[in-house]
């Protein structure tokens, strides 16, 4: 259930018969000739799909996330790190006053793993609740189907490349690109990594059959859901 779609009655409703909710995070940058906002797309779209059947509410996906290695690239928006953190524990913490006891961060971009270390903080300290932080795309099963289809699986790359991520007007190149050498920019600064990367892609092929896409996401979208399903500890 999308937040979007529910009225506040609704949601104290929701609260009371499950304590469990989703918050997706996201990210704006840039994804070669794909969206900006592919990362924003893909969390919240798993998390709406893989909640659904068990009536479990879906929070409005956070657009902004951490990618300073991207901000040469004109639309990228990043935070700084003690924002992005200040911002999810408010927003966690309205969650809990509103009843919610067992919250599921969602995350579809690489860049936000320090919330990670602040989901545990939240667990340990505050009595009854329990955040847990789930990366889908990089959850195991997840990868490992990703790696069946084409090891190359990166950012920018066919990996990303859905037909919901996609823009009508920018058709994907139909030559795989080179890898880069990511351990190579590490450190860079935002302008030095715009000269190596280019277009934004990492390399490999830019695109990959819908079917082989379709069957990537079928398991981001059941191992996400096996993350809501629990177990969860007991309330305290």
């Amino acid at each position: 259930m999308r937040v979007a779609e529910m009225h506040w009655r609704e949601v104290e409703a929701a609260a009371a018969r499950d304590p469990r909710c989703v918050l997706p995070l996201g990210s704006t940058e840039q994804h070669a000739q794909l969206s900006l906002a592919v990362d924003s797309i893909l969390a919240e779209r798993v998390s709406v799909e893989a909640a659904r059947p068990l009536g479990i509410p879906v929070f409005p996906v956070m657009p902004y996330g951490l990618a300073p290695y991207f901000a040469a690239y004109p639309g990228t928006v990043t935070l700084r790190v003690e924002t992005l953190l200040a911002v999810v524990r408010d927003v966690v913490d309205s969650l809990r006053r509103a009843g919610f006891r067992r919250i599921l961060i969602v995350s579809g971009h690489g860049g936000n793993a320090p919330v990670g270390g602040l989901a545990q903080e939240l667990s340990a300290t505050t009595p009854g609740l329990s955040v847990r932080f789930h990366e889908w795309w990089k959850a195991p099963r997840t990868w490992a189907q990703a790696m069946a289809i084409d090891p190359s699986a990166s950012h920018a790359n066919w990996m990303e490349n859905f037909p919901w991520t996609r823009l009508a007007h920018a058709p994907a190149p139909a030559a795989p690109k080179p890898p880069v050498d990511s351990a190579a920019i590490r450190g860079l600064s935002a302008g030095a990594i715009r000269a190596a990367l280019g277009d934004g892609a990492f390399g490999g092929p830019y695109q990959m059959p819908d079917e082989a896409m379709h069957r990537l996401w079928q398991t981001g979208v059941d191992e996400t859901r096996a993350a809501l399903e629990g177990p969860w500890p007991e309330e305290d």
